[in-house]
C-alpha cells in the first residue's frame, strides 16, 4: 500500500510550522527590542534627543576687581546699557526685512548700517570682517552692537518691538577705573580686548574646547594679563532650546557664573598718584630748560619712576611716561585710537619704560663697581687721584665737567661721583685680568658683580613684557661683532653721503678688530657708560638690595588674592639671590651714599630735608648717549623704600629728577614740603 498521498500534505504542514516558528521568533525579537528601547533605555534616548535640540550658551562671569594695598578699587566693574541683536530671530525674516531692521537700528544708534551689519556677522562666515569687527562668539548668544547707550535709546528700541524684532536692551558689566587720588597706573593694571582667532586655534590645538571662550575678553597687559585666569572666574552655562531650523525657542536650564578673584596689590594709590605727578612734572620742567651742550631745549621724551618696599621687594608705585587711558579699550577701540598708542610721534604710550626702557645707567652703576673692587684687592683705605681726566692710549676720558678733587677714597668718589677715580679702578682690573685678551671667558670682577646684582636678566616681576637689559662684556662684544661686521665693513668702504666723521672712523676701527674688549670698554663699563643697559625696575631692585643688607627680591605687584568663597591667598615675597658682598662693604657703601644728599651731587636738592631723622642714600647719574641728549638718573633708598627715577634726554641726574624724587619721599613719609632749594649744577 502506497503512502505517497499522505507525505505531500505532511511536508506542507511541516514547512508552514517552521515558517510560523520563524515569524513568531522575529516578532518576539522585535517586541523585545522595542521593549528594551522604550523601557530599559528610555532615559538614554531621551537625553540624546534633548541634546539634539539644545545648545550651550556662555554666561560670562563678572571679572574680578583689582584693589590697592588699602583696599581702594583700582579696577572694577560698572553696569552699562547694551543693545544686542539676536541672530536667531532675525534669521526668520526675509533678507530685505533683516536689512531694514538693521538700517532702522543704525539710525537710532547713529552708526553706519554697513558697520552695524558687520558686527552681527560671525567671524569666518562668507563676507564677515576680521575680528574685532565680526562676532567671535556663539550664534545662539545675543550679539552686543552698542554699549553705554542712553536710557532714551534703550526705551525707544524696547517700545517699538514691531520695528526692532530680535533687538533688545540689557545691562552688562564693563571694566571701570575709579581713579582714587586720580591715579592712572595704566602700565601696572593693563587692559582687556577680545580673544583672537589665533588664540582660539591655539586652544583647539592644545586639546581644549575653544567654544566657551569665543566671547571672552582677555587681559593684554599688566596684572590683567598675568592674573587673567584668576580674574576671569568661571563662566555659567545656559542651555537654550532650538528647533530644527536652529531658532531659539526657550531655556532648558542654566548654571550661575562664579565671579573672578579680587587681586590685592601692594600699590599705594596715594603714593602712585604722587609718583605719576612728579614724573610728569619733572619732564615738563626739563623741556623748559636748555641743554648746555647742544644749546637746545631738552627733549625729555620719556621717563619712568619706581618705588619698591625694600623689605619685601613689593612694588609700592610704578609710573611710565608717556602713558595712556586704560578706559580707551572698554567697549572696543577705534583704529585711530589704536594707531595713537603705537605712534612714535606720541611717544609709543603702550611701552612701559619702567620694564622695557633699556638705558645706560651712568654713575648709578658705581656702587656695583665699588662692591666688585672691594672684593678684588681694593679697600676703604684706597686713595686714588680724582683728576680732571684719565688718559687711555690716545684718548682722554674726562671727569664730569672736568672737576678735580685730588686724592680721595671710595666714599668721596661715590658722593662726588668722580669718574676718573673709577676709571683707574677699572683700568687696573682690566690689565690684571688679561687686558686685550680675545678670550671671551676671561674673568672680569666688574662684570661678575653686575650679574650677581641681577643685571642682564629680568627681575622676575609679575608683569608681562619685561626685558633683560644688557651687560656689555667680552662675550657680548664678540657676538655683536659677528652680527654687525659685514654692515660696518661695507659702511667703512662706501660711506653714504652725509655720514659723520665719527661714524666713518668707528666703522673702520670696528671692521678691523671690533671684537676686542679694550681698556676704553672697561673704563666705560665701570661708570655705567657704553653699551651696558638697565631698566629702571632693575636699578630699583639693586638699590633695594643695598638697603636691606644684600637680599635681591623678585618684585611683586600683587600680594594676595581673594576667591569667590572669601578665602584669602597670600603671595609671599620671593628671594632671587643673596649678594656675595660682605656686610662691612655694604655698610661702607651705605654710609658713602648718605653723603650724596648731605654734601655730594644731590645735596642742593635735599637742603632742608630731615636727613638725620630719615636718612636718604642716593646716587646721581648722567648717562651720555650718542646722537641724543643725556639721560638723567637718580637712584636712592631709605631703610624702607627704594626710589628710582629715569628721565630720557632730560639733563643731569639731580638737576632733572632731584626735586621730583625729594617730593616723592615727602609723600612717603608725610613730610611738609620745604621752601624751594637753591640752584646749582649736579650730576
Amino acid at each position: 500500500m502506497s503512502f505517497d498521498g499522505f507525505e505531500a500534505p505532511l511536508k506542507a504542514r511541516l514547512r508552514l510550522f517552521v515558517i510560523g516558528v520563524l515569524v513568531f521568533s522575529l516578532l518576539c525579537t522585535l517586541l523585545a527590542r522595542l521593549w528594551y528601547m522604550q523601557v530599559m533605555s528610555s532615559e538614554d534616548y531621551t537625553q540624546a534627543a534633548t541634546q539634539n535640540h539644545t545648545r550651550q550658551v556662555l554666561v560670562p562671569a563678572p571679572r574680578g576687581t583689582i584693589v590697592d594695598a588699602a583696599g581702594r578699587t583700582l579696577v572694577g566693574n560698572r553696569v552699562s546699557l547694551v543693545i544686542t541683536v539676536d541672530r536667531s530671530v532675525l534669521a526668520k525674516l526675509p533678507d530685505s526685512q533683516q536689512n531694514a531692521v538693521l538700517a532702522r537700528l543704525a539710525k537710532v544708534l547713529r552708526q553706519k548700517p554697513r558697520d552695524l551689519k558687520a558686527r552681527t556677522m560671525l567671524c569666518g562666515e562668507p563676507g564677515a570682517s576680521k575680528p574685532p569687527a565680526c562676532w567671535n562668539g556663539t550664534p545662539y548668544q545675543p550679539i552686543p552692537v552698542a554699549k553705554d547707550v542712553s536710557e532714551q535709546v534703550a526705551i525707544e528700541v524696547m517700545e517699538r518691538r514691531e520695528d526692532f524684532p530680535g533687538i533688545a536692551a540689557e545691562s552688562q558689566t564693563l571694566r571701570a577705573y575709579p581713579e582714587p587720588y586720580k591715579v592712572n597706573a595704566a602700565h601696572l593694571l593693563g587692559y582687556l580686548s577680545p580673544i583672537t582667532t589665533e588664540e582660539l586655534e591655539a586652544l583647539d590645538k592644545a586639546g581644549q574646547d575653544s567654544v566657551p571662550h569665543r566671547s571672552d575678553l582677555v587681559g593684554r597687559a599688566g596684572v590683567e594679563r598675568t592674573y587673567d585666569q584668576l580674574l576671569r572666574g568661571t563662566p555659567g552655562v545656559k542651555d537654550v532650546i532650538v528647533d530644527a531650523v536652529g531658532y531659539t525657542t526657550g531655556i532648558q536650564k542654566q548654571t550661575a557664573p562664579v565671579p573672578g578673584a579680587t587681586l590685592v596689590t601692594s600699590i599705594d594709590a596715594r603714593i602712585q598718584a604722587s609718583v605719576e605727578t612728579q614724573l610728569k612734572s619733572a619732564i615738563m620742567t626739563a623741556r623748559k630748560q636748555t641743554d648746555p651742550v647742544t644749546k637746545r631745549k631738552y627733549v625729555a621724551d620719556s621717563g619712568a619712576a619706581v618705588v619698591l618696599d625694600t623689605k619685601t621687594g613689593r612694588v609700592v608705585a610704578m609710573a611710565s611716561y608717556p602713558t595712556y587711558d586704560p578706559g580707551v579699550w572698554v567697549g572696543g577701540i577705534t583704529q585711530r585710537e589704536l594707531d595713537a598708542l603705537y605712534s612714535t610721534k606720541s611717544g609709543t604710550p603702550l611701552v612701559s619704560r619702567a620694564l622695557q626702557g633699556q638705558l645706560a645707567p651712568g654713575s648709578t652703576f658705581k656702587p656695583i663697581t665699588t662692591a666688585a673692587a672691594m672684593g678684588a684687592g681694593f679697600s676703604p683705605k684706597t686713595r686714588l687721584d680724582c683728576s680732571s681726566y684719565f688718559e687711555v692710549g690716545n684718548r682722554r676720558f674726562k671727569n664730569y665737567e672736568s672737576a678735580s678733587y685730588g686724592m680721595i677714597g671710595f666714599d668721596q668718589a661715590l658722593a662726588l661721583s668722580c669718574d676718573t677715580f673709577f676709571y683707574r679702578i677699572a683700568y687696573a682690573l682690566w690689565l690684571k685680568e688679561g687686558g686685550n685678551s680675545t678670550d671671551v671667558n676671561t674673568h672680569d670682577p666688574l662684570v661678575a658683580m653686575a650679574k650677581k646684582f641681577g643685571l642682564g636678566t629680568p627681575t622676575g616681576v609679575d608683569l608681562p613684557g619685561e626685558v633683560s637689559g644688557r651687560i656689555a662684556d667680552r662675550k657680548w662684544k664678540k657676538q655683536y661683532y659677528d652680527s654687525q661686521k659685514d654692515y660696518y665693513c661695507k659702511l667703512s668702504q662706501n660711506p653714504p653721503a652725509g655720514t659723520s666723521a665719527f661714524l666713518k672712523q668707528f666703522s673702520r676701527e670696528f671692521c678691523v678688530d671690533g671684537y676686542k674688549y679694550r681698556a676704553g670698554d672697561a673704563v666705560n663699563f665701570a661708570i655705567g657708560q657704553g653699551d651696558t643697559t638697565v631698566t629702571p625696575l632693575q636699578l630699583a631692585s639693586v638699590y633695594a638690595a643695598l638697603s636691606n643688607g644684600g637680599t635681591l627680591y623678585e618684585p611683586r605687584v600683587v600680594q594676595s588674592w581673594i576667591g569667590a568663597n572669601g578665602k584669602k591667598h597670600e603671595i609671599k615675597p620671593t628671594v632671587k639671590a643673596k649678594l656675595p658682598v660682605p656686610s662691612s662693604t655694604l655698610r661702607y657703601i651705605d654710609k658713602a651714599l648718605q653723603e650724596t644728599v648731605k654734601s655730594g651731587t644731590a645735596a642742593w636738592k635735599f637742603n632742608g630735608f630731615p636727613v638725620d631723622q630719615i636718612p636718604v642714600r642716593a646716587k646721581t647719574g648722567t648717562a651720555e648717549v650718542y646722537g641724543k641728549q643725556t639721560t638723567s638718573w637718580l637712584a636712592s633708598y631709605t631703610d624702607r623704600y627704594a626710589v628710582v627715577m629715569m628721565l630720557s634726554q632730560a639733563g643731569t641726574g639731580s638737576g632733572a629728577g632731584g626735586d621730583a624724587v625729594r617730593k616723592i619721599y615727602e609723600t612717603l613719609y608725610n613730610i611738609k614740603p620745604a621752601p624751594p632749594a637753591g640752584k646749582q649744577p649736579g650730576q
